[in-house]
């Protein structure tokens, strides 16, 4: 649903404008609300609601008697918040999470399917440069054809 990579700003007021195709494609699924919350590798993930509610419920029932899930879900959901861009778009992302994914102005926000990353431009140059160099590798040993 969410595909491509796209390098918005933040404006004046600290909001980050959704691409155009995200929005074609939020009006064509009929998604209002998303959640974002820390994700991996110091981006931010973007969630629909619909998407969120199946990543939450995934989370929630791993064991809590186990010290990476406690420390995972800790760091997930207390992240969290729920943003419902207005009419062009634009929502705010909170200070803790643009400190915590190093964004100052300029970002990259890339689809990936199912959720939509937030990164700070210079972070996500920087995995790409080294992601990249090993794709075929990456590639070869995850999928099997």
């Amino acid at each position: 649903m969410f595909y491509g990579e796209y390098n918005p700003k933040l404006d004046r007021k600290g909001r980050l404008v959704l691409p155009a195709r995200f929005r074609d494609a939020c009006r064509e699924n009929g998604i209002e609300k998303f959640f974002i919350t820390r994700g991996l590798d110091k981006c931010i993930f973007m969630f629909s609601e619909e998407e969120w509610r199946v990543q939450e419920k995934k989370f929630k029932s791993l064991s809590f008697t186990k010290q990476e899930a406690r420390s995972f879900n800790r760091l997930f959901f207390s992240g969290a918040v729920d943003v419902l861009p207005d009419k062009q778009g634009r929502f705010i992302i909170p200070p803790y999470l643009k400190d915590y994914a190093g964004i100052k102005r300029e970002t990259i926000v890339i689809g990936i399917s199912n959720r939509i990353e937030i990164w700070d431009v210079k972070l996500w140059q920087e995995f790409y440069t080294t992601s990249s160099e090993s794709f075929e590798q990456i590639a070869e040993n995850m999928i099997d054809v």
